[in-house]
């Protein structure tokens, strides 16, 4: 198991483990994490899964395709390490992966 843990906009924290394979959003999602919604169910067609990966993990969890690129145009307060989560998979070199999650989604 990867632990991953999620901020939310108030800052509190939740350290869930996830499963290999399995998306960030997933994650998020069977462990009820808050403010993410992940309306498209992960078909990168919407911007509720939006995250800021902590700057220690940006180089590991790799660069947005095109397609996420459009995708964050429609995201609210993008910032250089934002990222849709449903785009991130869970390897264990993502092991303490540590993401935060804006005050709304779109």
């Amino acid at each position: 198991m990867t632990k991953i843990t999620f901020i939310d906009s108030f800052g509190e924290a939740r350290a869930v483990d996830g499963e290999d394979g399995a998306t960030v959003m997933e994650i998020a999602i069977r462990n009820a994490i808050p403010e993410i919604s992940a309306e498209c169910g992960g078909g990168c067609a919407c911007a509720t899964c939006h995250v800021y990966v902590d700057e220690a993990w940006v180089e590991k969890t790799g660069k947005a395709s095109d397609q996420e690129e459009d995708m964050l145009d429609f995201a609210y307060k993008v910032q250089p390490n934002s990222r849709l989560c449903c785009q991130i998979k869970v390897t264990p070199e993502l092991d303490g992966l540590i993401v935060s999650t804006p005050d709304r989604q779109g």
